[in-house]
């Protein structure tokens, strides 16, 4: 069956009849939409939606455009889906053989249809090959002001795949490129090393946000999960009974004094406007095991009243307890007081708690793995397992498309534990991110609007759960994924190991442009770090101060003298200070404050530490007869000579590392029939570590 002719006369490549996704995997008993089908291609139950996706977004949506635009759409969609069919080989073209995914052909259609109301607005043809360069010039500057610039980019791919389409479209497409042989980023001027446009969270966010989480999750996560089940027992429990067995079991349960009344406390949002009493009438008859509270305590009749005043009298003795639980963890509040984190976790607050604590685990997880929300979001219950020794999450592995490899995120610890919480408290069959109770009124999760309501959350209830306050500002998901790969650049060899947790190892063996992008420095966080990093070396300083102080050994060789000298001249004065009066005897802090204030420069290694003072680097071996480059400061490690620089320090914790060298050395030596080249190269090396280990015997 051919297709339905344009309005040219001229048919369509494809058949009205025929299926629109024959090169994707479809789901069981599947039934895909048709090409002929003008109005919507809806996609649910047919291939598999992305978790952070609504079924509202899983369509292709075809209307607002003319008849002869509406046909270029689905002509362009149906090539998107099915790139080798054979019609199109029939035709020349020869593209990639893998289907585009279905949001890019969502986003290809929606230019259409801004092409089509640019066009309509300008009076230009309804037909695109109609057009002249100079309109899609006028169209692109339209769009340059209303879009940013990466944003527009799209606009001329989808312009260029028209013309480069055209031979399969049935009104011909473009007979030119509006911009020959220019890329999109050629022609909007786009730099390769441009800067991300994603910010960083500013440390004065980062920290409570991540701080709260954690609490959240390991702190107050197990009350909401013990009180979440406590409530499912009460109410498996719960059965109707005839009235004089519910007064025997409420006296029964009313005189054990370990039992507590519930009642309402008076701010409580949750309590039910309606209430004429604190007590919480609905729980209590749960807790006895009653499943009808109207009826055991109803106040119109005698036998209701008779057990209300009795349960008041208790209350009123403050036999009572304000929520499900009470044994609540205590935290301290910003006012002084200690107190439960949760004044009143009932079951009309729990959903709100569950929500808070799944909220607290995705933004954890987001955070701390690096992922992306689509593949947090796609998270399975059973997916954290041991991948060569560590705690790793894996990825989903699509059931229908096979080839797709394990991938595999490690993670730490604490990201576990979360992504166990979550899966704890998701209603899902498989998904561990997902809606926390299956009446609750926000049924589908947006990762965006999760972040923002536990920002929210925690600030609205800091007063009682002690959390630290948050600013307040937009935060997503990939924010987190920056953020935390700026924070790791500034460790040693970290930019292999950020390039491939961000999946972009594959493309070089060194992380890319794009890993380069992600960990750029930020000024929000240029003091903090440095300040962090200041402080971090002031206490291995300290460390260091201590262990002089105790009489212990702190290292070899000129270096060590130099820094013993140093912490000599410091308890000096603080000797001094003591003696004038001047400060407290026996106060560490005058010798610490006296530390702080000494010009020392110290840089912590594994095989050594360097004294080196960039003020006066006489004696630092690595600059030498070196072309130190321009900007540089501070010593050139690639050189470092830890066996003969007089600013080089071995302490007691490089010895092992030296020991075990020395062996492998004299291990490698054994070997018969060595090259010799290779054994004077490594009777060079043993001369060397030798003449460390002499230093910590002379």
């Amino acid at each position: 069956m051919s297709g339905q002719p344009a309005p040219s006369g001229r048919p369509s490549v494809f058949a009205d009849d025929e299926p629109v996704l024959q090169s994707l995997p479809l789901l069981p008993r599947a039934r895909p939409p048709l090409f002929g089908e003008t109005q919507t291609w809806d996609f649910n139950d047919v291939l598999r939606r992305p978790a952070r996706l609504v079924p509202g977004q899983w369509r292709l949506t075809l209307m607002q455009l003319t008849e002869v635009q509406n046909l270029l759409a689905r002509e362009l969609a149906m090539i998107e889906f099915n790139p080798r069919h054979p019609k199109i080989l029939a035709r020349g073209l020869h593209l990639q053989p893998r289907p585009r995914k279905v949001g890019t052909v969502q986003r290809h259609v929606g230019i259409l249809r801004a092409l089509a109301t640019f066009g309509a607005g300008e009076g230009l043809p309804e037909d695109f090959g109609q057009w002249s360069t100079a309109d899609f010039h006028r169209y692109l500057t339209n769009r340059r002001e209303h879009l940013d610039l990466t944003a527009v980019r799209p606009h001329i791919l989808t312009i260029k795949l028209l013309h480069r389409l055209a031979p399969a479209l049935t009104h011909g497409g473009l007979t030119a490129d509006p911009w020959p042989g220019q890329t999109g980023a050629q022609v909007l001027e786009l730099s390769r090393n441009r800067p991300l446009r994603t910010p960083v969270i500013p440390p004065q966010t980062w920290f409570p946000l991540i701080h709260s989480a954690w609490t959240y999750i390991e702190t107050f996560g197990p009350d909401i999960l013990r009180a979440r089940a406590y409530w499912r027992y009460l109410q498996e429990t719960a059965r109707p009974v005839p009235l004089s067995e519910a007064r025997q079991l409420c006296e029964k349960w009313l005189a054990d004094p370990s039992h507590r009344i519930p009642v309402w406390l008076a701010n409580d949002m949750t309590r039910n406007k309606n209430a004429t009493t604190a007590v919480n009438w609905s729980v209590l008859a749960t807790m006895i095991g009653v499943a009808q509270p109207t009826t055991v305590f109803a106040a119109t009749a005698p036998h209701g009243r008779q057990l209300r005043a009795r349960v008041e009298e208790l209350a009123a003795e403050g036999r009572t307890q304000s929520g499900l639980l009470c044994d609540l963890t205590q935290v301290d509040r910003p006012d002084g007081t200690a107190g439960p984190w949760c004044m009143s976790l009932y079951p009309q607050r729990l959903w709100i708690e569950f929500t808070a604590l799944r909220n607290a685990a995705l933004v954890f997880v987001t955070a701390l793995s690096m992922m992306r929300d689509s593949e947090v979001r796609e998270i399975l219950k059973d997916s954290v397992v041991e991948h060569y020794g560590s705690p790793a999450v894996r990825s989903t592995l699509h059931k229908l498309n096979p080839n797709l490899p394990v991938k595999h995120w490690w993670i730490i610890e604490p990201v576990a534990q979360a992504i166990q919480t979550a899966a704890e408290l998701s209603v899902h069959d498989t998904l561990a991110f997902a809606s926390v109770q299956a009446k609750s009124p926000i049924a589908h999760l947006d990762s965006c609007q999760a972040i923002t309501s536990f920002l929210q959350h925690v600030n609205r209830h800091r007063d009682i759960t002690g959390l630290p306050g948050i600013p307040e500002q937009k935060l997503s998901p990939h924010m987190f994924r920056r953020t935390m790969a700026m924070l790791t650049r500034d460790f040693p060899g970290s930019e292999i190991a950020v390039g491939m947790q961000l999946k972009h190892a594959a493309t070089r063996a060194l992380a890319n442009t794009t890993t380069q992008g992600y960990t750029e420095p930020s000024p929000a966080w240029a003091g903090h770090l440095t300040t962090a990093i200041s402080e971090r070396r002031f206490e291995q300083l300290k460390e260091l101060f201590d262990a002089d102080g105790r009489g212990e050994n702190i290292g070899y060789g000129p270096g060590a003298d130099q820094l013993r000298g140093a912490f000599a001249t410091v308890r000096n004065q603080a000797e001094h200070l003591r003696a004038n009066q001047k400060a407290q005897r026996g106060d560490l802090r005058v010798e610490y404050g006296l530390l702080r204030q000494v010009h020392l420069t110290v840089r912590f290694g594994k095989l050594n530490h360097c004294t080196m003072d960039e003020a006066n680097p006489i004696g630092a071996k690595c600059l030498e007869d070196a072309v130190v480059p321009q900007g540089h400061q501070g010593p050139l490690i690639d050189r470092c000579q830890p066996a003969r620089c007089a600013r080089s320090i071995i302490a007691p914790a490089h010895l092992p590392i030296w020991t075990a060298e020395r062996a492998s050395i004299k291990d490698l030596l054994a070997t018969p029939k060595l090259p010799a080249n290779r054994r004077k190269q490594l009777t060079e090396q043993l001369n060397e570590v030798d003449h460390v280990l002499r230093r910590t015997t002379s």
